[in-house]
């Protein structure tokens, strides 16, 4: 069986996202900080659909762990998904360097340090795929996500060169850009529910894009033409307006 690594496994899309690949019998190996609290998903995983699962701690913000991590795993994933993130009061990384710092970092850095060791794997062996889940906060900057966007703007711009960089060596990756999404990360916030996708629809979204060999997918298709719309407010129009 083919086997998929998912990073950020604790989260509500990443659980999804394991979900939807067990479903389509791929083993998985499921990350995160604290992999005890995944023992529940595993068991569940392993008897629903048949197929292997592993939990193994990781930390996005443990730099010089990410290459001993990825290569003691056994098997070596077909397919990583790095969906680990974190969104903080946007206020208090505009006051306390620490926050923004860890927003910086987990949002950017760790991700960028992880999938490097990730791509160097797979460019040695010509073959796997690796999906990036970003942002369509990161398509423009606004006050309201300062920190947060900006690094998930660097990110989807990282995960772009990186394709550009694995394309001839028979690597993939695919850039996800959901729009609002009901999770633990967003339950502060008031959502819209007319364009709200649940972790679940994302998951069936992101497997379909992998199928298809996608570059990028908006979540759901409709942000990719709300963003058209809110990049092409000139400059001097969208610094007045409160986004």
């Amino acid at each position: 069986m083919p086997t998929v690594l998912i990073l950020g496994a604790g989260s509500d899309i990443g659980i999804e996202i394991a979900r939807k690949f067990a479903s389509e019998k791929f083993d998985v190996q499921l990350a995160a900080r604290s992999p005890q609290l995944l023992d529940p998903a595993c068991a569940d995983l392993a008897i629903r659909y048949g197929i292997k699962v592993n939990a193994y701690a990781f930390d996005a913000l443990k730099y010089g762990e990410h290459a001993a991590f990825f290569n003691s795993l056994s098997p070596a994933p077909d397919i990583t998904v790095c969906v680990f993130g974190i969104l903080d009061e946007e206020a208090l990384a505009f006051n306390d360097w620490t926050v923004a710092e860890r927003m910086i970092n987990t949002n950017y850095t760790g991700a960028v340090s992880i999938l490097n060791v990730v791509a160097k794997k797979y460019i040695s062996r010509q073959n796997g795929t690796i999906i990036g889940i970003s942002s369509v906060a990161g398509d423009r900057g606004r006050a309201s996500k300062l920190i947060y966007a900006s690094a998930k703007a660097a990110f989807t711009t990282y995960l772009s060169g990186l394709r550009n960089l694995c394309y001839r060596e028979k690597v993939h990756v695919l850039t996800v850009l959901p729009g609002f999404v009901n999770t633990k990360m967003t339950a502060r916030q008031s959502l819209p529910p007319l364009i709200t996708s649940q972790p679940s629809e994302v998951a069936e979204i992101i497997y379909s894009a992998y199928l298809k060999k996608r570059n990028t997918v908006y979540i759901k298709w409709y942000w990719k033409y709300i963003m058209f719309i809110i990049k092409m407010i000139p400059e001097f129009q969208f610094k007045k307006m409160n986004l």
